[in-house]
């Protein structure tokens, strides 16, 4: 687990606080004794992490949305974070086709708005913003793994939203925090699973619903390839390249990539089987396509960078993250204390920054 003398005391500004990765996050960081500040919109879906560790009680909660500048700057003003982490967003894909308006919106000037509250408050010393890896425009060979320096893009709503937001970081970092007052990152990372994220169309939250109901759940792309990674393993990396970029923002600003410990991934149809034999007997999956939904085949990522500077490395692999991360439903649907529960995964599965 990170250790917590860099984190203790320090006020972190947390976007997104009350979505899956968020709740981790915020999570973790009050554990290491972070005043954590977290601002984001109430949660969606009637299940949610947050709600489920009672995270309210060990931080300070802000009802907001990104889109608000006056609001955000109100709340950067007031808590003055030493630490801004920019996780708020609309992060489903068929939601995006659905509403691309608002995903827009929330994606791209949300992005501004977190940036623009900081530049104009000026007390905060490391911003990092988490974008994904769908921000990359698809490259002609799909088996090659995306490198920070491939151009950005998307084919549908959200990852064309995603590749817009890494832009707007670019060129705030250019235009107004050049001199590295504050350090500015973004960090990509792949398809993070792991225990209390209950959003819709989602793989393994589908899969977990599914088995509770006693039901076959629908597959659209079995064959399809992603760089699958317990949330652990990510949320470390962002931390430790906060840490460097308090250090040293003019070496470590830039774009990053967290990628899993296994390369390549292995397919939707195989975490599905994976799943499935973890949970238990249950009605399994069906592939139903839909041909209406932009998807690419394969989505691999390159950390090397991340590797070789920070360093950096993922601590599970595939196997192991899936089984912990039925662990933790498991554990939620006998009734177990959440809170402690996914503080001891963050303390077992967690690592030690080098």
């Amino acid at each position: 687990m990170i250790p917590g003398d860099f984190w203790r005391g320090k006020t972190v500004l947390v976007t997104g606080h009350t979505g899956f990765k968020g709740s981790w996050l915020s999570l973790w960081l009050s554990s290491l004794g972070a005043k954590v500040v977290g601002y984001a919109l109430r949660p969606s879906q009637a299940s949610s992490l947050f709600e489920i560790t009672r995270l309210s009680e060990l931080m300070t909660d802000v009802d907001g949305n990104v889109c608000d500048l006056p609001a955000l700057e109100r709340v950067v003003s007031r808590h003055r974070p030493a630490i801004v982490i920019h996780l708020a967003a609309q992060a489903l894909v068929r939601e995006s086709c659905r509403r691309p308006v608002e995903t827009y919106a929330t994606n791209v000037m949300g992005t501004v708005n977190v940036l623009e509250a900081v530049r104009r408050i000026g007390m905060t010393r490391v911003v990092l913003s988490i974008t994904s890896d769908k921000c990359y425009e698809p490259l002609a060979d799909e088996a090659q793994p995306h490198r920070e320096s491939d151009p950005m893009g998307g084919h549908d709503p959200y990852s064309s939203s995603k590749g817009c937001a890494e832009l707007v970081v670019s060129a705030y970092r250019r235009s107004y925090f050049a001199n590295g007052n504050p350090g500015i990152a973004s960090a990509r990372a792949g398809n993070i699973i792991g225990g209390g994220d209950f959003s819709d169309d989602r793989l393994i939250p589908d899969l977990i619903k599914a088995a509770l109901s006693d039901r076959a759940v629908s597959i659209r792309n079995p064959e399809a390839i992603r760089p699958w990674q317990f949330v652990t393993d990510p949320l470390a990396g962002y931390m430790k390249l906060v840490r460097k970029l308090w250090d040293d923002p003019g070496r470590f600003a830039g774009a990053w990539n967290f990628g899993p410990l296994d390369a390549p991934s292995v397919t939707v149809a195989e975490v599905c089987d994976r799943v499935g034999a973890l949970w238990g007997p249950g009605k399994g999956w069906t592939a139903v396509p839909d041909t209406d939904m932009p998807e690419r085949g394969i989505l691999l990522l390159n950390s090397d960078k991340a590797t070789r500077e920070l360093p950096f490395m993922p601590r599970l692999s595939t196997d192991q993250a899936l089984s912990a991360t039925v662990d933790w439903y498991k554990a939620w649907n006998a009734g177990a204390d959440m809170r402690a529960f996914t503080l001891r995964q963050i303390r077992d599965l967690g690592q030690q920054e080098a």
